[in-house]
């Protein structure tokens, strides 16, 4: 579901997006949260993710940047924000900022007008589900295009796991098993 709004309201909904894939939880949480996993995927398909410009910081007001480098329209786009919600391998909430600005991203500024993204992960058997949600204002048909670019983003999460081995993110298959054998 898409909408766009005209309100001022950071806790309207604009879009998401989910899908499921053959991963642990914690294989996915690593994935959301560890920077180096982040500067690898964090970026449509057809864009890379600006060496050096990712942090993560899951915890209750630690930060979240990334630069996503646009070369054919000779720009930078960044976003940052702070987390606000962190249920360890299930939930992160964060604020996004963003950006053209090098000197606002590097500045961190927490003025401006800023989006509440959701992103909420759940074991279903065999498989790890995700969703991505995006809260607050949007020119009218902008949401369409950012669930669009999402969408891409979420095909290089799945390129970037089916190349990660368990052990490149954090754990043994063993101890994941038996995570979710015992959280059963």
């Amino acid at each position: 579901m898409v909408t766009s709004s005209s309100s001022d309201s950071m806790s309207e909904f604009l879009y998401s997006v989910e899908r499921e894939f053959a991963v642990t939880t914690q294989q996915m949480w690593r994935a959301w949260t560890d920077t180096a996993a982040l500067e690898r995927w964090y970026s449509p398909t057809a864009l890379t993710v600006l060496p050096g410009s990712v942090v993560s910081e899951p915890h209750i007001g630690g930060w979240w940047t990334v630069g996503v480098d646009v070369p054919d329209n000779g720009f930078v786009a960044y976003f940052y924000g702070k987390y606000t919600e962190v249920a360890e391998h299930t939930r992160l909430v964060h604020t996004m900022y963003y950006t053209q600005d090098a000197a606002v991203f590097a500045a961190r500024d927490l003025s401006g007008v800023h989006h509440r993204i959701e992103i909420d992960i759940e074991f279903r058997g065999d498989v790890t589900w995700v969703k991505f949600s995006q809260f607050g204002e949007l020119p009218e048909g902008q949401a369409e295009m950012a669930q669009a670019g999402m969408e891409s983003y979420f095909d290089n999460l799945e390129g970037f796991l089916e190349k990660s081995s368990p052990e490149t993110l954090g754990e043994s298959i063993a101890s994941a098993n038996s995570f979710h054998s015992d959280s059963s």
